[in-house]
């Protein structure tokens, strides 16, 4: 209870306590500019944001490992467990155990660590010849069983240990301890993933556990040439990130990329995938997604023997997957599982669904306000004979409706599964037929949204469907001001837009800019048979061994 009076009393002190400085003539203009600076520009280089605060304890980090050193920094925490024991050898030797628990295997620990130290070991020649100077080798070679055993010699490689789930042991004033993988929390099973539904693929999922994800990986790729790149993100999470590729498949240039890219990161944390997506983005302004993402271990595979390069990040099941390109979005791993033509025909509605998701409302308005001439004269008195009596333009009742639809997905979304379903359909329904009763929007502004709607939902990848549903609000004030002119220029825009992107110095457009017609044939539009694959996907200009021979 004194710590916690303590805490309080600090905390009543830092707020009664201020200073009433007088701000100088222009301090408001120059602070204002550097806020909009921060906000609106990314630095380059080492990206620095919310800098961590600096502790009494961060210089003992490069120190010499010392046991009660960890517990004086750790012992505030009432989840981190401290065995003291004696190891009696040769000499008599005060040891601790440091663990978190929830953390570790506490079986394992009693079973397999403490208990052959402190009693099945008693009297055994090797434990005899144990002193100060060699406990640490001795016990590491001799004396403890089990393969993740290592020693280390620095009081931050002993935290960050202890804190990450291993069981550290330190003896006496040894400059040395033993670091045990001793890892048992618990984490959700392999399952399907819910995002990412197939019906003749695999059916498991990643996890939020970073070693499971790791091992569904390779047993998709049993070969040598896979490989992992260990690092950490997050000055006060510490989260551990895996960068993966397949070795002579992936491009030497873009993996360095992606390690330099990740290196520039600093912060103090890091807890999911979205983090790191807007901070080594070539383009964070952009509406497009720039890096791929899946749940799935068999997407993920077949990625990396195009040529790509996945990250994964501790406690998320999401991976990242770079580079990025437009046409993949439309595509899905289930496309190689099918037969060519089948496939062909999904791609062909995704394309079409894609089409229509962003230009149906547009399209409408630009028909009905500026160029009826083009509609036959049957259904533009059928358009008429619906409009009669709505006292909105197309435009306001085109963008009311969107933002209807709009804010049904998004309840649908964030309420719990059996009541979102509820509030799509039933909501949808209730909504459009009261509208169209009241004579506030047409039928055909209902079917239209409609059909917006259904369409959107054929996009697999839910960031492009996030980038459609954004842009097309632009358009529809194009269409609304400037009918066709104005779909057209909005469109040039896009185009223009996606030129210019580049997601790790790939073309975002490839292989439609630059053209390369073996690409465009071989698995854009259309999805070759497996035979005709004989080629990787090229992402770069470099030389790629071909995946078969001819014949």
């Amino acid at each position: 209870m004194g710590s916690i009076h303590k805490l309080t009393l600090q905390a009543h002190n830092r707020l009664v306590v201020g200073q009433n400085k007088p701000v100088k003539e222009g301090e408001n203009v120059r602070s204002w500019l550097k806020m909009f600076k921060e906000l609106t520009i990314r630095p380059k280089g080492e990206r620095r944001i919310r800098k961590s605060p600096s502790y009494s304890f961060d210089g003992d980090f490069n120190y010499p490992v010392s046991g009660t050193k960890v517990k004086e920094i750790l012992s505030q925490s009432s989840d981190v467990l401290f065995r003291e024991f004696f190891l009696q050898g040769k000499e008599r030797i005060p040891s601790i155990l440091a663990a978190v628990d929830g953390l570790v295997d506490k079986n394992l620990l009693d079973q397999f660590i403490l208990k052959p130290l402190m009693v099945d070991l008693a009297g055994h020649p090797e434990l005899a010849q144990v002193t100060l100077g060699n406990v640490v080798d001795k016990t590491l070679q001799n004396l403890l069983p089990g393969l993740e055993i290592k020693k280390i010699a620095k009081m931050g490689e002993a935290i960050n240990a202890v804190l990450s789930g291993d069981a550290v042991i330190f003896f006496g004033e040894a400059k040395e301890a033993i670091v045990i993988g001793a890892r048992g929390w618990a984490n959700r099973g392999v399952n399907e993933p819910t995002g990412e539904s197939v019906i003749k693929g695999p059916h498991e999922g990643f996890t939020e556990t970073l070693r499971i994800n790791t091992s569904l990986l390779r047993r998709k790729i049993k070969h040598p040439s896979l490989r992992l790149i260990s690092l950490k993100v997050g000055d006060l999470t510490n989260t551990d990130l895996v960068v993966t590729y397949v070795d002579k498949i992936a491009s030497p240039d873009i993996v360095a990329e992606v390690v330099r890219r990740l290196g520039t990161i600093k912060m103090d944390g890091v807890i999911g995938n979205g983090y790191i997506e807007e901070m080594i983005e070539d383009n964070p302004y952009s509406p497009f997604p720039q890096m791929a993402f899946t749940e799935r271990p068999d997407v993920l595979a077949g990625k990396l023997l195009e040529g790509k390069v996945g990250i994964m990040l501790d406690g998320t099941p999401i991976v990242l997957v770079v580079p990025a390109i437009l046409s993949q979005f439309l595509n899905v791993d289930e496309d190689y599982y099918q037969r060519a033509m089948v496939a062909i025909l999904a791609r062909f509605v995704r394309y079409l669904g894609a089409f229509v998701a962003l230009l149906a409302p547009s399209i409408y308005i630009a028909v009905t306000t500026f160029h009826q001439e083009i509609i036959p004269t049957n259904l533009l008195m059928s358009i008429s004979a619906g409009r009669q009596g709505v006292p909105f333009p197309a435009l306001l009742e085109a963008l009311t409706m969107t933002v209807v639809l709009e804010i049904l997905q998004e309840a649908g979304i964030r309420l719990p599964k059996p009541i979102g379903q509820t509030i799509g359909i039933v909501g949808a329904l209730i909504i459009g037929d009261a509208a169209v009763k009241a004579g506030l929007v047409s039928p055909l502004m209902v079917i239209i949204i409609g059909i917006t709607a259904v369409a959107s939902y054929a996009i697999p990848y839910y960031d492009l469907g996030l980038a459609v549903r954004l842009i097309r609000f632009p358009l529809m004030i194009s269409a609304g001001i400037l009918g066709f002119f104005g779909v057209s220029v909005g469109l040039y825009v896009i185009a223009i837009h996606l030129l210019s992107l580049r997601s790790f110095g790939v073309p975002y457009l490839s292989p439609f800019a630059p053209l390369r017609i073996r690409a465009l044939l071989q698995d854009t539009f259309v999805r070759a048979p497996w035979w005709a694959l004989k080629r990787r996907p090229q992402l770069l200009e470099i030389e790629e061994p071909r995946s078969g021979k001819k014949g």
